[in-house]
């Protein structure tokens, strides 16, 4: 079947009968067909950003939600502050290899509601029979984060995390989601206590890369064994163990001080000695992942222009990661549409070939459909 230019033109974004394999279904998202498939013999009830796990969940996660709203809404408000801080810094990590929309909101909607729904339950249930100590520096760290790594994996899953930086992104969203539901509910019991002013600016202002942080290592481990083409369990263990980790060093610094009754200097102390540092390190990890995207991408350029029928001035745009993004702040609204969707289409391409054991051939076969769908746009 021939996919590449207009195919699909004017069908509505939803599942419909995959072009590679009619037993399938494929998303279509209203310009290119996806790599969301499912092999169910009925069409998939649920769209592309959302998921059946998400779905239960947001049945007690939103009354609850809708609750807190009606009941003190400046508390929803505020909790969404960090929503404002940790996206722009996501969106600016996954300029390399842009990931879908719909992939991302997934992310942020598990984090939400099933981390959030079912780590509660496991942590509450072990206060109740451990004490509250317990939970804070065990309990919540191996619940939280486990279910946070099953966030990334639905995107392994989905076959949209192709590496490192992929799984820091996914982790990251996952993570942004996990920690606003979690605000809501600190910021409720605040404002009931009367301190809504200080648990705001402790949690909202001075820290709301934590969840991200702790999850990112997560992410990067399953990235790494993703590219590698190693399994993904066990290799994300090591990543796994230092979420852990780091998120109980993170709530222990304020069990420990936090028994001599001066809260405050327990949230200093941990974030002093704690955050930064981890914060530092990790953001060396981060800056040398993504320069290494960079110049991989960068490399791949002039293979793909003989491999795919790049253009001279195709090859120029694409060649220097800096002048792409220099060139882009010049065009249109309408032209980065279609400039990012070709070059979200490259980089994938890019990093497929950097697998080991070689591309697969359906999934090169729709990126190449995704490039020309693009191509296409942009000459129209």
């Amino acid at each position: 079947m021939d996919v590449s230019g207009p195919a699909g033109a004017g069908r509505a974004a939803g599942w419909h009968p995959d072009p590679w394999d009619p037993s399938k279904w494929r998303w279509w998202d209203g310009w290119a067909w996806t790599a969301h498939v499912s092999v169910r013999a009925k069409k998939p009830v649920t769209p592309a950003w959302l998921s059946i796990p998400v779905l239960i969940a947001m049945l007690f996660m939103v009354p609850w939600l809708l609750a807190a709203l009606v009941s003190n809404p400046i508390v929803v408000l505020l909790a969404m502050v960090p929503l404002a801080i940790v996206v722009p810094v996501l969106l600016w990590l996954d300029r390399v290899e842009p990931e879908p929309k719909a992939e991302l909101v997934h992310s942020l909607l598990w984090g939400g509601t099933v981390a959030v729904l079912v780590g509660s339950l496991f942590n509450d249930t072990v206060g109740a029979l451990a004490g509250e100590g317990i939970a804070a520096t065990i309990s919540a760290p191996l619940g939280e984060e486990a279910m946070k790594a099953l966030g990334i994996l639905y995107a392994v899953r989905r076959r949209q995390l192709d590496g490192p930086m992929d799984g820091i992104v996914y982790a990251g969203w996952t993570a942004v989601g996990f920690a606003v539901v979690e605000n809501v509910q600190y910021l409720s019991e605040a404002a009931q206590q009367g301190q809504l002013a200080m648990v705001f600016v402790l949690r909202g202002l001075l820290s709301p890369f934590a969840h991200p942080l702790f999850t990112a290592w997560t992410g990067l481990a399953i990235g790494r064994a993703v590219a590698r083409g190693r399994p993904v369990f066990p290799s994300m263990l090591w990543g796994y163990a230092l979420a852990v980790a780091s998120h109980a060093l993170w709530n222990g610094s304020t069990v420990a001080v936090g028994a001599f009754g001066d809260a405050a200097l327990g949230f200093l102390a941990r974030t002093v000695l704690a955050f930064v540092g981890l914060f530092v390190v990790f953001a060396l990890v981060l800056y040398a992942t993504r320069r290494n995207e960079e110049r991989r991408f960068a490399q791949r350029v002039p293979w793909m222009v003989e491999r795919y029928g790049l253009t001279a001035y195709e090859a120029v745009w694409f060649g220097n990661f800096k002048q792409m993004m220099a060139s882009r702040k010049r065009l249109t609204a309408a032209q980065r549409k279609w400039f990012d969707r070709m070059h979200t289409a490259l980089a994938r391409l890019a990093l497929l070939h950097d697998r080991p054991g070689g591309a697969d051939p359906q999934t090169e076969e729709l990126l190449l459909a995704q490039l020309q769908q693009a191509r296409f746009g942009a000459e129209s």
